[in-house]
């Protein structure tokens, strides 16, 4: 029989690197073209693969055209996972678009060049960051809910962008994936201002690289079911990989034999808003249409801490030198936290805090409390009727979404079934889009340009009542005049 031909991005990531190593032991069944870019550490790491009897390597650019078309042509499955991800994306925002949203533009339209786009089906990978802030107590959240990205996340917005690209690109098979943080041994080897962004009250529901190589690979073998396709959802672990961020810090330091990891922290050095992270409602839809986790966090962390051998000495290092000589310095780079409050910049510091007043009354670990966050799901509004199905959807839906967005919806005439056809929106600053009922009413996407501007959203939740559930929550939310 044919083996069935899967392009991959992404190949030298480390989660590429998992997907790899899946698709060496499915020889039989699959062969994977890579795109690879021709740089010294993208190579080093291909290297690895040199005797993969399944993989042809494709050296080149995923904003080239020509060469993602190369890839494409003959694939049964895309699956994109390549992206320019966060702290780089954040630096270089031009860079992210030009990839995250240009390769996934090049996919698009490689996969129509084809002569037939029916025969190809695209996977697109999008983050947890195109959710943003959801500390407790709005810490459980499900797609659909509001797209609202963190102040500084160029990752988050490009993400949006290129999921909008693949769910209205009117290709018959496609699924997007909102990726959560992949726990690999690579997480212990951290070293970023970016640390300092992650709140001891956040929450994430995690999944180990095997489990989320081993869904990519899954995706691409015979039975899956049809109503996987044209779907967008939430990848995660499920309920024991629902960590909260402390609990996360100790479980860790624990296995590296620290005592209490308050000996390396001052607790004002971590932001207390302004980063990303949910537990799932809907995480186990994927492991039900699509079985792919196995992992335990114990086992995870267990692999990555034999990674990383050296680790294992930090409990025996007094926590004066962690915290002097390696976190400290730290906080004070481009991009940590006490570096916004050292300068003086009051745009990031509210962003991260709230306000400088509120820095400062963080107070010391003498007065902190161990997060536990609750265990009991919650549920947003969506602004319609969920009890329906997307087939019985009328113009009124359409209608009531948009104003419960403070919104109009401005298409006069819709078809009865069709759900995959763009609309026209207003938001209520008046500026006017396109998006189709499931991207709108099922990807919870509004108005592209609202969501550009993540320090007005608390402002925005003043006439838009789908975003003050967050935004707005335990205030008083008036009803925008018709």
């Amino acid at each position: 029989m044919r083996r069935a031909r899967v392009f991959l991005t992404g190949a030298a990531g480390n989660w590429g690197r998992k997907v790899l190593d899946e698709f060496r032991t499915r020889a039989d069944r699959f062969e994977v073209v890579a795109l690879v870019l021709p740089t010294a550490k993208d190579l080093n790491v291909i290297r690895q693969y040199e005797d993969m009897e399944n993989l042809e390597v494709v050296f080149g650019d995923l904003t080239n055209y020509e060469a993602v078309e190369q890839c494409v042509r003959g694939a049964d499955f895309v699956l994109h996972v390549g992206a320019v991800v966060s702290p780089l994306a954040d630096e270089h925002p031009e860079l992210a678009m030009r990839v995250n949203v240009g390769s996934m533009r090049n996919i698009i339209a490689a996969a129509k060049a084809q002569p037939d786009p029916a025969a190809i089906k695209v996977v697109g990978v999008g983050s947890i960051a195109e959710t943003g802030d959801r500390n407790p107590p709005h810490h459980w959240g499900r797609v659909g809910d509001p797209l609202r990205v963190s102040e500084y996340d160029e990752y988050g917005q490009s993400k949006i962008i290129a999921e909008k690209e693949l769910v209205d690109s009117g290709l018959p098979a496609w699924a997007w994936l909102r990726q959560t943080g992949i726990f690999h041994p690579g997480v212990l080897e951290i070293r970023d201002p970016i640390m300092t962004h992650s709140t001891f009250t956040g929450v994430m529901e995690w999944v180990s690289a095997e489990d989320a190589a081993r869904l990519m690979a899954n995706i691409c073998e015979a039975g899956v079911p049809e109503e996987f396709w044209c779907g967008i959802y939430n990848i995660g672990g499920g309920e024991a990989w629902r960590l909260g961020n402390w609990e996360l810090q100790t479980r860790i330091s624990a296995a590296l034999g620290v005592k209490d990891v308050r000996g390396w922290y001052e607790r004002h050095w971590f932001a207390t808003r302004n980063f990303h992270g949910q537990w799932y409602t809907d995480s186990d839809k994927l492991e039900e249409l699509i079985p792919f986790r196995r992992d335990t966090v114990d086992a995870a962390l267990t692999r990555a801490l034999d990674q990383n051998p050296g680790l294992r000495m930090a409990g025996k290092i007094p926590t004066w030198i962690i915290k002097n000589l390696v976190l400290k310095p730290l906080t004070l780079k481009h991009r940590g936290t006490m570096a916004y409050v050292r300068d003086n910049n009051d745009e990031a510091i509210t962003a991260y805090f709230g306000s400088r007043a509120e820095w400062e009354e963080i107070g010391g670990w003498d007065t902190f409390w161990p997060p536990r966050p609750a265990r009991t799901p919650t549920f947003l509004d969506h602004g319609y009727d969920e009890t329906q199905s997307p087939l019985d959807w009328s113009i009124t839906d359409y209608q009531d979404a948009a104003a419960f967005r403070g919104g109009n919806l401005l298409t006069t005439k819709t078809t009865a079934g069709d759900i995959s056809t763009p609309l026209q929106w207003t938001c209520a600053e008046g500026h006017t889009f396109s998006g189709s009922p499931r991207l709108v009413l099922l990807g919870g996407h509004w108005c592209p340009v609202c969501v550009r501007k993540p320090s007005e959203y608390r402002k925005q939740a003043e006439l838009n009542r789908f975003l003050a559930q967050i935004e707005l929550a335990g205030e008083v939310v008036p009803v925008p005049s018709a």
